[in-house]
């Protein structure tokens, strides 16, 4: 797959909000070299989803919406960046809601900007893995996630700051992910944004 792969940076057309726009949507999940947890048919669910609710792209959807996260890779082969949820009480990768924007790969970028403080990532296109799991929010409704996962690469000596939605921030070893409990998803998640590393000579 080397070579069938974008690496987009802040200022690239491809890399901009896509307000309402289902159909850029439809097409990156449908583009998406994708691990999916889950196993067949993950992906039908996706755009069963954006066939089935006008409304997909916003959090308020139901039983689910779209999101988008992102697999932050450290200059340092073997490094990914973890944080530790408020809400979710876990360990997770940086991501969140499209809120209306079709573009899911700027969703991504957007959201590992904010949630990790670190200027001048770049993310990977397309997408390398699908998930669908059941959020549980304190003040809300159970309802499922759609998440759309990207590759981000993050610049050589880059210091994660963090924001009010995370109690903590770190680089971890992939190894070391078990020790924190995270989920499976992430660990594939984690897997298969490692090889895309190494394909692409990103490490």
């Amino acid at each position: 797959m080397a070579g069938q792969r974008a690496l987009l940076s802040p200022g690239d057309p491809e890399l901009a909000p896509a307000m309402g726009d289902v159909a850029t949507a439809r097409l990156q999940i449908g583009r998406a070299m994708a691990v999916e947890s889950g196993g067949a048919g993950l992906r039908e669910r996706f755009f069963a989803l954006l066939d089935g609710y006008a409304d997909a792209l916003e959090r308020t959807c139901r039983p689910g919406h779209l999101t988008a996260s992102a697999l932050v890779l450290s200059a340092h082969p073997g490094e990914v960046l973890v944080l530790w949820h408020n809400k979710a009480r876990r360990w997770l990768q940086p991501g969140g809601h499209a809120d209306g924007d079709g573009n899911l790969a700027y969703v991504a970028w957007r959201e590992a900007t904010e949630e990790t403080g670190v200027e001048g990532l770049r993310i990977v296109s397309p997408a390398v893995h699908l998930d669908i799991h059941e959020f549980r929010p304190p003040d809300e409704d159970p309802h499922l996630h759609f998440d759309v996962r990207f590759v981000v690469l993050a610049p050589k000596g880059a210091v994660p700051r963090g924001n009010h939605e995370s109690a903590e921030v770190r680089w971890v070893g992939v190894r070391g992910l078990d020790a924190l409990g995270v989920d499976r998803s992430l660990r594939d998640l984690a897997k298969r944004g490692c090889e895309v590393a190494v394909e692409e000579g990103y490490w």
